[in-house]
C-alpha cells in the first residue's frame, strides 16, 4: 500500500472512536423505549456493512461514476415519488419506507445522487459568457429544485437544506460573475422577508402555500425560543446535572424521548459524562481537519466538489446538531453523523465516503 493510500485511511481512527461511542450509547438506548430494544444490535449491523461497502468500493475503479449519475438521480426522484404514496408516516412525515423492521430513507439516498449529477454539470459547464453562465445556473437550480419539492411534500425540511448546501457547493466552485453571487444574496434576502411578512401579518395565504404541516414545522423552528419543548428541556436539564463521567452503563439520567436520535449528544453526555462529549468534538475536529487536508491535497476539481458537498452537509450536521442539542437552534431532525441511530443516515455517509476515497487515492483525470 502507498503512503497516500495509508494516509486516507488515518480517518479511520477518529471515526472508530465515533462508532464505539455509539454503540456504547446504543446499549443504553433500550431503557428510552422497548422500539430501542435492538438498537444496539442494528447499529453494529450498520456499522459492519458501512465498512464493508468503504472495503468493496476500494477494490473497483469508480472514477467513471459520475456519468451515470443523470441515470441514479432518475432513481432516486421515483423513490420520493413512491415514498408519498406507500411511505410510513411517523411524526406526521411521510419520509420513510418500512420493511421487515428495517426502515429506509429515500431523501438520504437523493443528496448522492444531486451531489453525482450537480458534480458533473458543473465540471465540464464551458463558460464563455452571459447565456453560458445563466444556462448552467438555470440547470443547477432546476435539478435542485425537483427533489427539493418532492420532500417538501413529505415534508422533510432536513432534507430541504442538505440540498441547498450540496446546491450552494456546486455554484461556488463555478467561473461565474460576482454579480451572480450578488443577486443570489439579494433574492434570499428578497424571499425571507417576503416570508416573514406573510408569516406576521397573512398567516391563511401562507398556510394555503405552504400547507398546514409544513407551515406549522416551520412556526415550531420560529418560535423555539419563546419556549422550551419537553425534549429540549430535558437535554438541557440532563447536560446542566451530568458528571465528568456520567451515569455508565445501564443506567440513563433522564428520559430523552429522541435520545439516540436526535438528541444523541445530549443522550451520550448524560451516559458518559461531559468526557463523552470531549472525546465527539475532539474525534470530529481531527476528522473534519484531516479530510479538508486530503480533499486539498487532490488536484481535480470533480473530485473536490464532490468531497466537498459531502464535506459541507457533514459539518453542518455536526455544528446543527450539537447546537440544537444545546438550545441554541431550532429543533429538526437533523442526525449526528456515525453517531445518531439510523441505518439510511449511516450507510449514506459510509457510501459517500468510500466514494471520496476511492477517488482521493487515484490519479483521477
Amino acid at each position: 500500500m502507498s503512503k497516500s493510500k495509508k494516509a486516507n485511511y488515518l480517518l479511520f481512527i477518529p471515526l472508530l472512536i465515533l462508532n464505539l461511542i455509539s454503540l456504547f450509547n446504543m446499549h443504553n438506548a433500550k431503557l428510552i423505549s422497548s422500539s430501542y430494544d435492538n438498537a444496539l444490535i442494528k447499529q453494529l449491523i450498520w456499522f459492519i456493512l458501512g465498512y464493508l461497502i468503504i472495503f468493496i468500493l476500494q477494490k473497483i475503479k469508480i472514477k467513471n461514476i459520475f456519468k451515470y449519475s443523470f441515470y441514479f438521480y432518475i432513481f432516486t426522484n421515483v423513490l420520493l415519488i413512491l415514498v408519498l404514496f406507500l411511505g410510513t408516516s411517523t411524526n406526521g412525515a411521510k419520509c420513510w419506507f418500512s420493511l421487515f423492521g428495517f426502515s429506509f430513507q429515500p431523501s438520504e439516498l437523493a443528496k448522492l445522487s444531486l451531489a453525482m449529477l450537480l458534480v458533473n454539470i458543473t465540471s465540464k459547464g464551458k463558460i464563455k459568457n452571459f447565456k453560458d453562465e445563466l444556462k448552467i445556473i438555470l440547470k443547477l437550480f432546476t435539478i435542485t429544485l425537483i427533489p427539493s419539492i418532492l420532500v417538501f411534500l413529505e415534508p422533510d425540511t432536513g432534507a430541504i437544506i442538505n440540498f441547498l448546501i450540496i446546491l450552494l457547493v456546486a455554484i461556488l466552485f463555478l467561473k461565474i460573475n460576482k454579480w451572480w453571487y450578488i443577486t443570489f444574496i439579494s433574492l434570499f434576502v428578497l424571499g425571507l422577508t417576503t416570508f416573514f411578512i406573510m408569516y406576521f401579518n397573512y398567516q391563511d395565504i401562507l398556510i394555503k402555500i405552504l400547507g398546514t404541516s409544513f407551515f406549522y414545522r416551520m412556526d415550531r423552528l420560529i418560535n423555539f425560543a419563546s419556549g422550551n419543548s419537553y425534549q429540549l428541556e430535558n437535554a438541557l436539564t440532563t447536560i446542566g446535572a451530568s458528571s465528568f463521567w456520567g451515569v455508565g452503563l445501564n443506567k440513563i439520567l433522564l428520559y430523552i424521548p429522541e435520545a439516540p436520535t436526535d438528541f444523541f449528544f445530549a443522550f451520550s453526555i448524560g451516559n458518559y459524562g461531559i468526557f463523552s462529549a470531549l472525546v465527539i468534538i475532539l474525534s470530529f475536529l481531527a476528522f473534519d481537519l484531516y479530510f479538508i487536508y486530503l480533499i486539498n491535497k487532490n488536484k481535480n476539481t470533480k473530485v473536490k466538489i464532490f468531497a466537498y458537498s459531502y464535506f459541507s452537509i457533514f459539518l453542518f450536521h455536526q455544528i446543527y446538531n450539537i447546537s440544537m442539542n444545546l438550545g441554541l437552534l431550532p429543533i429538526m431532525g437533523i442526525p449526528l453523523p456515525f453517531l445518531s441511530y439510523g441505518g439510511t443516515n449511516t450507510l449514506i455517509n459510509f457510501l459517500f465516503l468510500g466514494i471520496i476515497l476511492n477517488l482521493l487515492k487515484e490519479k483521477y483525470v
